[in-house]
């Protein structure tokens, strides 16, 4: 007796281990501090620059995106994993950041967002004094 092989049930076993980042409206994120700025590094595929909103309110970032969905009239869906519609994610800034010279930047389906650190916020290099004899003799007295 013939056996029906599904050709997707494999793939559906390997990627069962990976799971769905985008499931549920997260986009997957980076974020690393390199010289006094935070990048916040956003995978977005298949979505239009034009489509992507980036707001900063209250100390939060929120980056916000739509996914259209192709034109698939008299198709029958074998597999639909791929996130459409209008997603969101949500990064609350630190009182360091300086929210007024954020940059952001999209290419090739990754939003870049550069945050720099207040100067005040910048570790600063404290310069140590050194006492000369006169002052210790005179506080000795």
């Amino acid at each position: 007796m013939a056996r029906f092989v599904d050709p997707f049930e494999e793939m559906d076993r390997m990627l069962g281990a990976v799971g769905h980042r985008w499931r549920g409206g997260v986009m997957p994120l980076d974020a690393y501090e390199k010289d006094g700025e935070y990048i916040l590094r956003f995978d977005l595929p298949g979505v239009d620059r034009d489509k992507v909103d980036v707001t900063v309110e209250d100390k939060v970032l929120t980056v916000r995106v739509e996914r259209s969905m192709e034109d698939t009239v008299g198709a029958t869906w074998i597999v639909r994993e791929r996130p459409t519609g209008i997603h969101s994610r949500q990064v609350r800034l630190g009182d360091s950041l300086d929210a007024s010279n954020i940059e952001a930047d999209y290419a090739d389906g990754i939003l870049t967002i550069t945050l720099p650190v207040k100067e005040e916020a910048m570790p600063q290099k404290i310069e140590i004094q050194e006492r000369s004899k006169k002052v210790l003799e005179a506080s000795a007295s």
